[in-house]
């Protein structure tokens, strides 16, 4: 094993190069995880001169990640005429990365993102380094990387820190802390909260800071630490993607009841559903191993207490008891005399505002059990379920259907063919239902998110807009002013005349202006940027009303313009715009945003996959005739086959790769012009030739 110092290598005739190589590459891994970059870097140079002995091994992809990220790191340390050389490394590094991008994306892809990121940082260029850091979180995510998941969350912490982003840092910083503890690396972790304590407090407030060092792998198998409950939140987090991908109604019920159990602190739960209209008691569990599935009247019930369960099914609020018997609304429930629970918790579930469930916990052993974290927490994880749920019991209906059309069919022969029919139907008639509330769900909350950062955005871009004005004119006042003392004064005193030489006072009055010009210009596009995010989310336009097209398309153009740019992957698509005088045309305004977003979004996938020289998007408008418009999105990317062409509007059919699309953009979009607005969407395209999206609208 090399010293912490790392001596320069001679290999004596029994030791092995591609060991001690290895050993290199791993001792700078370790240092710079360790945030000790002498060290880090000493390793790296003795790695440099043994590279030829690990060719070809998985280590290679080790070496070139994590030393370009060590030079990076002490490029600042170093002398003007290292750097350049150390620049020349990082870049040979860096192109060997991207090669192996290209061939493995899932082993290389977040390595180099995040190289990219440090990058950016090293030269300054924050935005990309923003884009970058984020790109790495969600590569190495997405394919389970966590040690270098939680590696992207620190760089990125460290990135916001300096620029005196303490929230934004938080956030990242604590994400780095769960993931490394995950990872089950207690040495990192040690690491962090000594170095960014302030940081990381929040997960520690129940916590004396003197403890927290020795106790922080063990804090986090401790079911009522507060860590345990910020992991808790992580750990349901995770619960619901599982959730979201369960079908079956049985399962899901028995997989919510699981997750309550092992997160919620509860000692039983029992979980009520909407069932034509009559609350049915469907499972009770008192472990996440030992679940009894039921299904009848919670009425009926001798496990639950009706009378909180008909409150909460009447108020649908969330009722926490943290001592229940001491509680003067429910103590005469007969279950709650007889069983004494300690703590109780029920909670409704809703869709869309609609009551579809409750559940309810209980603790008989401890008072208080259920905190505002488990709450919130279970808030979270019921308004997944509750989709979820919607889900699985449009499946349960459509099995049940099924079983019963497959018993008629045994019956009556003669009307197989009536039955397939019917229950084809059905199938589309529920995908389409089942599409359109995913869909509606999606922009629902994309516009809540869009409408809300343009709120918070233009109070505060408002007053440095208004106030520009007149610091413009208090700075010409001002500069008048010193034109007046340098006439009536030409000969100042000589402190005076070295404080100009200084500050360059000339050059200041001519700039000052200028520059406050400029921030104006910014200001002001920022403005225009808000109104652009507003009008695309229009929230406050639910109703059919006459409203400018354009408006819609250009906010979405925005909204899509991140995608639009050139890349060190795609250059950048350009988009041509031929508009025609178009009056106000009468259409619900967010629902007609869904629809454009999904088209362009496509026409700038297919031209990435094309990866055309030019790619360009051309949105043409027109009158179709007195009462109908007329809007063509054409692309000149890959184009359809007509075979393909012929099920693009189908609900859940995509050609995209698994993970890419959810084939639901293009079917939604259809029901939307076609169904709500009385219009009509077709498609023209041919392999090779692009593809154009015609859309035709009535005028009112």
């Amino acid at each position: 094993m090399l010293g912490e110092n790392s001596p320069n290598i001679k290999l004596t005739h029994y030791q092995s190069p591609i060991a001690v190589a290895i050993d290199c590459i791993y001792q700078c891994q370790k240092y710079y995880l360790l945030n000790q970059s002498e060290a880090s870097l000493n390793h790296a140079l003795e790695a440099e001169k043994l590279t030829l002995a690990i060719a070809g091994f998985v280590t290679s992809g080790e070496y070139h990640f994590y030393v370009p990220l060590v030079f990076l790191n002490r490029l600042p340390l170093m002398q003007k005429e290292q750097q350049q050389s150390y620049w020349e490394k990082v870049k040979t590094h860096q192109q060997k990365l991207k090669i192996w991008t290209e061939q493995c994306p899932q082993n290389f892809q977040h390595k180099y993102f995040l190289l990219q990121a440090e990058i950016n940082r090293v030269n300054g260029n924050f935005a990309n380094a923003i884009e970058y850091y984020d790109k790495a979180i969600s590569e190495a995510s997405a394919n389970k990387y966590i040690h270098e998941l939680a590696l992207s969350n620190e760089l990125a912490a460290k990135f916001y820190l300096d620029w005196d982003k303490e929230k934004l840092a938080q956030i990242y910083m604590q994400e780095a802390y769960y993931c490394y503890t995950e990872w089950g690396s207690k040495a990192k972790t040690d690491d962090l909260e000594k170095r960014y304590f302030q940081l990381l407090a929040p997960i520690f407030k129940n916590f004396d800071k003197s403890e927290l060092i020795d106790q922080t792998i063990q804090i986090t198998s401790s079911s009522s630490s507060s860590i345990s409950e910020n992991l808790d939140f992580a750990s349901i987090l995770k619960a619901t993607q599982a959730l979201s991908s369960e079908i079956k109604l049985e399962q899901l019920i028995s997989k919510l009841m699981q997750v309550v159990m092992e997160n919620a602190g509860a000692k039983k739960a029992a979980l009520i559903l909407l069932d034509d209209d009559n609350l049915m008691l469907k499972a009770v569990a008192a472990t996440s191993s030992s679940i009894k599935l039921l299904n009848l009247r919670y009425q009926d019930s001798e496990d639950i207490p009706a009378t909180l369960i008909n409150y909460v099914k009447r108020s649908l609020k969330t009722i926490v008891l943290d001592n229940a018997t001491q509680n003067p609304d429910f103590i005469a429930d007969s279950y709650l005399m007889e069983q004494q629970p300690k703590s109780l918790l029920c909670m409704p579930i809703l869709n869309q505002g609609k009551l579809i469930g409750l559940l309810y916990l209980e603790n008989n052993l401890t008072i208080g059990a259920f905190t505002q974290n488990r709450v919130d927490t279970l808030n979270l994880l019921c308004t997944q379920t509750a989709i979820s749920l919607e889900n699985a019991q449009l499946y349960s209906k459509l099995a049940n259907y099924s079983h019963t059309l497959e018993q008629k069919v045994e019956q009556r022969t003669q009307e197989v063919t009536q039955k397939a029919t019917q229950l084809e139907s059905t199938l589309k008639e529920l995908q389409r239902t089942q599409a359109q509330l995913i869909q509606t769900e999606k922009m629902s909350g994309l516009g809540q998110l869009v409408a809300g950062i343009a709120h918070e955005i233009n109070n505060p871009i408002g007053f440095i807009y208004g106030n520009l004005t007149p610091a413009s004119e208090y700075t010409l006042d001002l500069i008048e002013l010193i034109n007046l003392y340098q006439k009536l004064y030409p000969q100042s005193l000589p402190e005076i005349a070295d404080k100009v030489d200084d500050i360059d006072l000339d050059y200041l009055i001519e700039d000052l202006p200028k520059l406050l010009d400029s921030m104006k210009i910014g200001a002001k596009r920022i403005r225009e940027i808000v109104v652009s995010l507003r009008n695309f989310s229009r929230l406050d336009e639910a109703e059919l009303k006459p409203v400018d097209i354009y408006s819609g398309i250009d906010s979405t153009l925005l909204i899509l313009q991140h995608q639009l740019n050139s890349s060190s992957k795609y250059p950048e698509i350009e988009v041509i715009k031929n508009y025609s005088q178009l009056p106000e045309t009468n259409c619900y305004a967010s629902q007609l945003n869904q629809v454009f977003i999904n088209i362009i979004g496509n026409a700038i996938h297919a031209l990435r996959e094309k990866q055309e020289d030019k790619p360009i998007i051309t949105i043409s408008t027109s009158l179709k005739d007195e009462q109908n418009i007329l809007i063509s999105i054409r692309d000149n990317g890959v184009g359809i086959s007509q075979s393909i062409l012929n099920k693009i509007f189908d609900p859940f059919f995509t050609t995209k790769p698994v993970g890419s699309g959810t084939g639901l953009g293009l079917s939604t979009s259809y029901s939307i012009v076609v169904k709500k607005h009385r219009g009509n969407l077709s498609c023209i395209s041919a392999p090779g030739e692009g593809t154009e999206f015609l859309i035709e609208l009535p005028i009112k």
